[in-house]
């Protein structure tokens, strides 16, 4: 259990500017393999240009009220489905483990938040040159953020996500470090994003959630 040894064992919690943990080591090699090997399409070879969401399109970003599914911007974007599962077990064995009881009461504590009738979300993500991320809270929906890096190119740490205080001042950097990454409990407060650089090849991560809305997997 990967994940869960990261959170007890390779983790530390910083409360500036909110309350946050970075995670050493969070994923098995198999899993890491999977997220570089997804085959998640490029905007900018469809004459799309990032609009400083996730929704890539310029659309109305509907997986942010809630769909499961990703909404208009499915085609650019990599959820972890039963449908799909097949094409990566091992990521099927980490949505298992953030199933699991044992994981959902150690971060339930962590996050000050009931999970026992949440689901789990996983989406691998694959940012090309010109993305950027608007600093933003995430919805209510989501019981944990959790972004968790893959840096396999010799990126820039600068390539993490950023931090802003309520007064959208960028606090902190986290480093884009190969097996890296950070959780925290959604709120009002939670200001985060990413500022526009430069990204040589690609920006591989693999995005976690606790969510009140359903999806494939429900928790234990």
């Amino acid at each position: 259990m990967s994940f869960l040894n990261s959170i007890n064992n390779n983790s530390k919690k910083f409360n500036d500017p909110f309350t946050h943990w970075e995670l050493n080591k969070p994923l098995t090699e198999e899993q890491i393999n999977e997220i570089i090997n997804a085959d998640i399409a490029n905007p900018t070879e469809h004459e799309l240009n990032y609009d400083g969401t996730r929704a890539i399109d310029g659309g109305v970003g509907k997986f942010r009220q809630g769909i499961a599914d990703g909404g208009k911007a499915l085609k650019f974007r990599c959820f972890v489905t039963k449908k799909n599962s097949n094409n990566f077990p091992h990521l099927t064995k980490f949505i298992n483990e953030l199933q699991s009881k044992e994981a959902t009461k150690k971060i339930s504590e962590l996050m000050a938040k009931d999970l026992s009738n949440a689901y789990v979300r996983v989406e691998v993500i694959c940012d090309r040159q010109g993305f950027w991320l608007k600093p933003h809270c995430d919805i209510k929906e989501k019981l944990m953020s959790c972004l968790l890096f893959v840096n396999k190119h010799n990126e820039s740490e600068e390539l993490g996500t950023d931090f802003y205080d309520s007064n959208l001042n960028k606090v902190k950097t986290l480093p884009y470090k190969d097996n890296y990454g950070y959780i925290f409990s959604s709120g009002p407060n939670s200001w985060h994003g990413m500022e526009k650089k430069e990204i040589k090849k690609e920006r591989r991560c693999l995005q976690v959630n606790y969510v009140t809305f359903e999806t494939d997997w429900k928790v234990d």
